[in-house]
């Protein structure tokens, strides 16, 4: 017969487990020893014990639902109730009540949580309510068309409140974006007259731009350009079929215009030419900081480098947003790297990291000395076993290791 605090085996091969209320059958033992035999259990109860100690986890850690996680916790429970292991059952008895009053809080909590979101969601509704009908009447015709597809937008992104009330509230809500569709179908039916309006206006001020495409008094051209353009846009659309050609030959004298001041400025052109090619090995000098080796080097030779770039006066407008996308580029790597150092030297992460490792190098050292044990015995059949599930760890153990290393431990 063979014992520990928690268990015997008498001579049959009958294996009990004690608790409270006495002594309990877990099962019977005929493969081997005694020892084997309560090894076995306890393992069975080992088990249990990282069994409840996930789900500890995943109910603090995770969004697991009240409904699964008291699923898991019965799960558990009846194999508890069942007696098939060896250990302290109560033990585990009292933290699976412990998980029901944490799990019936969470249920608690989701359950005011709901009732929070619906009365905001309301809230929410009655806002979206009220704004449609202030826009309703607004003259603001793009704006305030935009804003109330944007308000249909949100209300389909809200949850749905009881039948009545949500009926009600969309009532109001479609009834003031009916209301300024109509008002805004009338306003753009008087639009016509204006937009005759506009054509002829328009026309006057292509004759001014054609008559003026050739002046070579730049200064005083481009701003009279400039308001000829304010009096464009405030002139209003013209007629779809008169807009385009309108369009086409005001614009045509400016490009005239302008084509012609640009070959005077081809000085500024070149000396923008000769600031893009000292930006450019600015950038490059900066890309040899990538990948990062030093931080705080690093650091030091960008703000050199942007320093003299600030120097550096305008570049080509069409070449700017890649010269300065380089040393943005730079830039990135540079925090992604200060990023990458603050976690690697956080003590809370790598301290959880030893500690799982601590446990897997445990688990990997007792299921070795076990495999031992068992091939001294002739158990090869057992052996085998312990040394698939000793791989599992392994594996485990391995990958926790490389987790370290990334902590330089």
């Amino acid at each position: 017969m063979s014992s520990d605090p928690w268990g015997r085996v008498d001579e049959t091969g009958t294996v009990y487990v004690r608790t409270a209320d006495g002594e309990q059958v877990v099962g019977s033992w005929q493969a081997g020893s005694p020892d084997e035999a309560l090894a076995y259990f306890e393992r069975k109860y080992e088990g249990l014990v990282v069994e409840i100690g996930l789900l500890e986890k995943r109910v603090k850690t995770t969004d697991l639902s009240a409904k699964d996680a008291q699923t898991a916790v019965d799960h558990i429970r009846a194999q508890v109730d069942a007696h098939h292991a060896v250990g302290d059952l109560a033990a585990l008895k009292v933290r699976l009540d412990k998980l029901v009053e944490t799990v019936d809080a969470r249920r608690e909590e989701r359950k005011v949580q709901r009732a929070k979101q619906s009365d905001e969601a309301r809230h929410s509704k009655e806002a979206l309510v009220v704004e449609a009908e202030e826009l309703a009447q607004s003259d603001q015709w793009r704006a305030a068309g935009e804003r109330l597809r944007s308000l249909v937008d949100t209300w389909k992104g809200l949850p749905r409140l009881d039948r009545k009330s949500d009926d009600e509230l969309w009532h109001r809500f479609s009834h003031a974006r009916s209301a300024f569709s109509k008002r805004r179908k009338a306003h753009f039916a008087s639009l016509d007259a204006q937009r005759e309006d506009a054509r002829k206006t328009k026309e006057k001020l292509v004759a001014e731009a054609e008559s003026l495409s050739a002046s070579a008094d730049w200064g005083p051209t481009a701003a009279r350009y400039r308001e000829l353009m304010a009096d464009w846009k405030a002139a209003g659309r013209a007629q779809r079929e008169h807009e385009d050609d309108l369009w086409n030959r005001f614009r045509g004298a400016q490009d005239v215009f302008f084509a012609a001041r640009g070959s005077v400025f081809a000085e500024r052109d070149a000396e923008q030419s000769e600031n893009l090619k000292l930006k450019e090995e600015l950038a490059e000098e900066a890309e040899k900081l990538v990948p990062v080796q030093d931080l705080k080097a690093s650091r030091a030779a960008f703000r050199s480098i942007n320093e003299r770039w600030e120097a550096i006066g305008h570049v080509p407008r069409d070449a700017r947003p890649k010269v300065e996308g380089r040393m943005h580029a730079v830039e990135r790597a540079l925090q992604e790297s200060e990023e990458t150092e603050w976690r690697r030297t956080n003590p809370e992460a790598r301290a959880r990291a030893e500690g799982l490792t601590g446990q897997l190098q445990a688990a990997v050292d007792k299921l070795q000395g076990q495999i031992e044990a068992a091939r001294t015995a002739g158990n090869s059949s057992k052996a085998d076993k312990l040394q698939r599930e000793l791989d599992g760890r392994q594996a485990l153990l391995d990958q926790a290791l490389k987790g370290l290393q990334e902590f330089g431990g």
